[in-house]
Order: structure tokens, then C-alpha cells, then sequence
């Protein structure tokens, strides 16, 4: 009777014969998470600037507000505060955007900063990853054909 060969036992010699090499994939993990810190870094500086702009704005604009619900003399005197209320919302609606363009700008040059400094790392990774699997399949190709 013809013996069936062992296909698990043949594929278990092959694999073992091409050793894989975990660590790139392992470098490259830790690449991705480290990149993730930093632009999550990056971002939680912004959403914290942002919130701060946004909190003295309306803090600014509810000062304003208060002095406008004050009680006037004169009728005109309402429409003199709400003139001045309205003159003074749009110069700091002006600087407040300003200032959120300020952290937009910042956040989109850190940001292409950590892409750039992440896509050379990757690319010296893979490089390295790829000369030292070219070096080990050769090196098991030599060994599989010499025996």
C-alpha cells in the first residue's frame, strides 16, 4: 500500500526552512504607535488652545452682554449700547479667528512635520527589513540546496 505523504509535516519543513522574522513587524507596530502618540499629542494641544480661545470669548462677550442689559437714562442710550455691543462682538469675533487660524496653521505644520519624519522611518525600516529577509532567504536557499 501507498503511504500518503504528510502534508503538515512537509509545509512545517518548508516554513521552517524560510525562517519569518517577526521584529520588522514588531518595529513597525511600535512605528504606528508611536507616530499615533505624537499627532494625538498634537491634536489634544490644539482642541486645548481651541477651548481656551472659546472660553474667553464667551466670557468676553457675557461681560459685554452684562454691561448691555444695564438700565439706560435715555432710549437712545439702548441703541448706543447695542451699537457698541455689536461694533465690539465683530473686533474680537476678528481676533478670536485669528487666533484659531494661529492654531490651525500650527497643527498642520506638526503635523506634515511627524508625516515626513514617520515616512522616512518607515522607509529606513523597510529597507532594513527587506535586506536581512533577502539575507536570510538566501542564506536558507544555500543551506536547503547543499544538503
Amino acid at each position: 500500500m501507498t503511504k500518503t505523504p504528510d502534508i503538515a509535516a512537509m509545509m512545517k519543513d518548508v516554513m521552517g526552512a524560510f525562517p519569518i522574522d517577526t521584529s520588522a513587524m514588531s518595529d513597525a507596530f511600535k512605528t504606528t504607535a508611536t507616530l499615533n502618540e505624537k499627532l494625538s499629542g498634537v491634536a489634544l494641544t490644539a482642541a486645548e488652545k481651541s477651548a481656551e480661545i472659546s472660553n474667553k470669548w464667551t466670557k468676553d462677550t457675557l461681560a459685554k452682554l452684562s454691561d448691555m442689559s444695564k438700565v439706560k437714562q435715555e432710549p437712545a442710550d439702548y441703541a448706543k449700547a447695542m451699537t457698541e455691543f455689536t461694533s465690539a462682538s465683530a473686533e474680537v469675533a476678528a481676533e478670536h479667528m485669528a487666533a484659531f487660524a494661529e492654531i490651525a496653521k500650527k497643527v498642520q505644520m506638526d503635523t506634515v512635520e511627524l508625516m515626513m519624519a514617520a515616512g522616512k522611518d518607515m522607509s529606513e525600516e523597510a529597507t532594513a527589513a527587506v535586506k536581512k529577509a533577502t539575507a536570510d532567504a538566501t542564506a536558507a536557499s544555500k543551506k536547503a540546496t547543499t544538503k
